[in-house]
Protein backbone atom coordinates (compact mmCIF):
# COMPACT_ATOMS: atom_id res chain seq x y z
CA UNK A 1 0.00 0.00 0.00
CA UNK A 2 0.96 3.64 -0.84
CA UNK A 3 1.96 5.88 2.09
CA UNK A 4 -0.88 8.03 3.55
CA UNK A 5 0.00 11.61 3.89
CA UNK A 6 -2.85 13.54 5.76
CA UNK A 7 -5.03 15.90 3.61
CA UNK A 8 -5.26 19.40 4.73
CA UNK A 9 -8.91 20.18 3.57
CA UNK A 10 -11.83 17.35 3.13
CA UNK A 11 -11.83 18.86 -0.77
CA UNK A 12 -8.67 16.59 -0.97
CA UNK A 13 -9.91 13.73 -0.31
CA UNK A 14 -13.86 13.48 -0.25
CA UNK A 15 -16.16 13.71 -3.50
CA UNK A 16 -19.05 12.81 -1.94
CA UNK A 17 -20.79 15.35 -3.84
CA UNK A 18 -20.48 13.92 -7.62
CA UNK A 19 -21.26 10.29 -5.96
CA UNK A 20 -24.43 11.88 -4.20
CA UNK A 21 -25.33 13.39 -7.47
CA UNK A 22 -25.21 9.92 -9.09
CA UNK A 23 -27.36 8.20 -6.85
CA UNK A 24 -29.73 11.18 -6.76
CA UNK A 25 -29.99 10.93 -10.80
CA UNK A 26 -30.41 6.89 -10.09
CA UNK A 27 -33.20 7.26 -8.47
CA UNK A 28 -34.98 10.44 -9.92
CA UNK A 29 -35.09 8.29 -13.41
CA UNK A 30 -37.03 5.78 -12.03
CA UNK A 31 -39.13 8.03 -9.80
CA UNK A 32 -37.86 6.02 -6.46
CA UNK A 33 -37.37 9.20 -4.29
CA UNK A 34 -41.30 8.73 -2.85
CA UNK A 35 -39.54 5.23 -1.24
CA UNK A 36 -35.91 7.09 -0.29
CA UNK A 37 -37.95 7.98 2.84
CA UNK A 38 -34.90 8.39 5.71
CA UNK A 39 -36.73 5.52 7.59
CA UNK A 40 -36.30 3.50 4.43
CA UNK A 41 -32.94 4.44 3.90
CA UNK A 42 -31.76 3.47 7.43
CA UNK A 43 -33.38 0.31 7.00
CA UNK A 44 -31.72 -0.42 3.73
CA UNK A 45 -28.33 0.78 5.21
CA UNK A 46 -28.71 -1.96 8.13
CA UNK A 47 -29.76 -4.24 5.80
CA UNK A 48 -26.59 -4.05 3.52
CA UNK A 49 -24.22 -3.88 6.28
CA UNK A 50 -26.38 -7.30 7.76
CA UNK A 51 -25.40 -8.91 4.32
CA UNK A 52 -22.08 -7.83 4.71
CA UNK A 53 -21.28 -9.27 7.90
CA UNK A 54 -23.30 -12.55 6.82
CA UNK A 55 -19.45 -13.19 4.44
CA UNK A 56 -17.82 -13.48 7.57
CA UNK A 57 -20.06 -15.25 9.27
CA UNK A 58 -18.03 -18.60 10.47
CA UNK A 59 -15.32 -17.89 8.80
CA UNK A 60 -12.11 -19.21 10.34
CA UNK A 61 -8.78 -17.55 11.40
CA UNK A 62 -7.31 -18.75 8.68
CA UNK A 63 -9.69 -18.29 6.03
CA UNK A 64 -9.70 -14.44 7.65
CA UNK A 65 -5.85 -14.29 7.12
CA UNK A 66 -6.56 -15.04 2.93
CA UNK A 67 -9.38 -13.05 2.31
CA UNK A 68 -7.64 -10.38 -0.10
CA UNK A 69 -6.62 -13.73 -2.04
CA UNK A 70 -10.37 -15.07 -2.60
CA UNK A 71 -11.54 -13.30 -5.72
CA UNK A 72 -15.38 -14.44 -4.54
CA UNK A 73 -15.38 -12.66 -1.52
CA UNK A 74 -13.85 -10.16 -2.44
CA UNK A 75 -16.12 -9.26 -5.09
CA UNK A 76 -18.73 -9.63 -2.79
CA UNK A 77 -17.40 -6.95 -0.29
CA UNK A 78 -17.31 -4.82 -2.51
CA UNK A 79 -20.93 -5.28 -3.97
CA UNK A 80 -22.05 -5.09 -0.06
CA UNK A 81 -20.01 -1.86 0.60
CA UNK A 82 -21.35 -0.64 -2.71
CA UNK A 83 -24.80 -0.63 -1.93
CA UNK A 84 -24.14 0.54 2.17
CA UNK A 85 -22.26 3.37 0.38
CA UNK A 86 -25.18 4.29 -2.07
CA UNK A 87 -28.25 3.78 0.55
CA UNK A 88 -25.47 6.30 2.76
CA UNK A 89 -25.33 8.77 -0.47
CA UNK A 90 -29.40 8.48 -0.96
CA UNK A 91 -29.87 9.19 3.10
CA UNK A 92 -27.29 12.05 2.78
CA UNK A 93 -30.03 13.39 -0.20
CA UNK A 94 -32.85 13.15 1.13
CA UNK A 95 -32.37 15.29 4.05
CA UNK A 96 -29.72 17.36 2.14
CA UNK A 97 -26.67 16.69 4.21
CA UNK A 98 -23.01 17.24 3.46
CA UNK A 99 -21.02 13.94 3.83
CA UNK A 100 -18.25 15.77 3.54
CA UNK A 101 -18.86 18.16 6.65
CA UNK A 102 -20.39 15.98 8.71
CA UNK A 103 -17.01 13.33 8.41
CA UNK A 104 -14.74 15.96 8.57
CA UNK A 105 -16.78 17.04 11.87
CA UNK A 106 -16.83 13.82 13.40
CA UNK A 107 -13.11 13.50 12.39
CA UNK A 108 -12.67 16.16 14.74
CA UNK A 109 -14.64 14.60 17.10
CA UNK A 110 -12.64 11.72 16.93
CA UNK A 111 -9.28 13.36 17.44
CA UNK A 112 -10.17 14.95 20.32
CA UNK A 113 -11.79 11.93 22.04
CA UNK A 114 -8.88 9.70 21.20
CA UNK A 115 -5.65 10.89 20.97
CA UNK A 116 -2.81 9.58 19.14
CA UNK A 117 -0.33 9.92 21.88
CA UNK A 118 -2.55 8.42 23.79
CA UNK A 119 -4.86 5.64 22.09
CA UNK A 120 -1.88 4.37 19.91
CA UNK A 121 -2.64 0.85 19.44
CA UNK A 122 -5.45 0.64 21.97
CA UNK A 123 -8.72 -0.48 20.46
CA UNK A 124 -11.06 -0.07 23.99
CA UNK A 125 -13.16 3.23 24.32
CA UNK A 126 -12.68 4.85 27.63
Amino acid sequence: MPEETEPSAPEEYMDFEKLKSKVRHFVRERDWEKFHTPKDLAISISVEAAELLEIFQFMTEEQMKNVRDNKVIMESIHGELADILQYCFGMANALGISLSEAVDRKMELNEKRYPKDKFRGIWKKE
